[in-house]
């Protein structure tokens, strides 16, 4: 990136966006004003047409906020985030965006946040992804809520049966197959990787293993093992064991000390 850096302003609020337009203008030599929009629509739109090196972006917004616009972008620019929002300064997005700017803003502020976008473009290799680009969209995906699931299908011979999640207690893949296990010790046939399941799984099932997943509501007891693995024994009927491999030793420990 080269200075000046091309910028878009995105704020649904009139004054709040030509206030932020003149204290950018206060520093021709850093930012470029190519664009500006009043929502988060409109936001993709000028994105797509100047690819920005940076954006100034409102949360609270019609049509898209924030959020839901960054979410749509395949190239993501800088990211500055403004609002008048106390309750968004949340720590997360201090350390995955470039900055947070609190409504007004003034231009004490904005010069810190020009230190941080010069101290980032010294230390980024042409042609690379910034790690706050990369970082912004981890988390972003990690916000999108998952759709609740009740059950999972099942074959059984020529009948589908429904399977709740409340009477699973883990799955186990063997070789090329995924199977589901329950409390009353039945074991089942899956057509899901178990990567796949992870990620459309509530966040009480926990990945243990290369090849297994445990439903935590159904753990009975958890053993130290050798080489930081555990065995966890599970309540269904046949109280089935299943061991950790060792790089999941970390959630296995988080599970403990909740």
């Amino acid at each position: 990136m080269q200075f000046p850096l091309k910028t878009i302003i995105i704020d649904d609020e009139p004054l709040a966006l030509s206030r932020l337009r003149r204290l950018l203008e206060k520093h021709s030599e850093v930012f470029t004003i190519v664009s500006e929009a009043r929502n988060g629509a409109e936001g993709l739109v000028e994105i797509d047409k100047f690819s920005p090196d940076v954006i100034f972006l409102d949360i609270e917004m019609p049509l898209l906020n924030g959020f839901e616009m960054l979410s749509k972008l395949t190239k993501m620019p800088l990211v500055v985030f403004s609002t008048a929002y106390d309750q968004y300064a949340i720590r997360a997005f201090e350390e995955n965006s470039v900055d947070y700017l609190l409504k007004p803003v003034e231009n004490e502020r904005l010069i810190k946040t020009i230190e941080k976008i010069k101290n980032i473009t010294k230390a980024h290799v042409p042609g690379s992804a910034n790690p706050y680009s990369d970082n912004l969209l981890r988390l972003l995906e990690e916000m999108k809520p998952k759709k609740e699931i009740f059950s999972l299908s099942v074959k059984s011979g020529d009948r589908i049966l429904l399977i709740p999640m409340t009477e699973i207690t883990h799955f186990e893949a063997e070789e090329k197959y995924v199977f589901l296990n329950t409390l009353d010790g039945q074991k089942y046939l899956l057509n899901y990787t178990l990567t796949s399941l992870e990620e459309k799984l509530p966040k009480h099932y926990l990945r243990v293993s290369r090849a297994g997943i445990v439903n935590s509501h159904h753990i009975k007891e958890i053993q130290k093992h050798f080489n930081g693995k555990y065995v966890i024994i599970l309540r269904d009927r046949k109280a089935s064991q299943v061991t950790s491999g060792s790089t999941y030793a970390d959630a296995i420990r988080h599970l403990l000390d909740n």
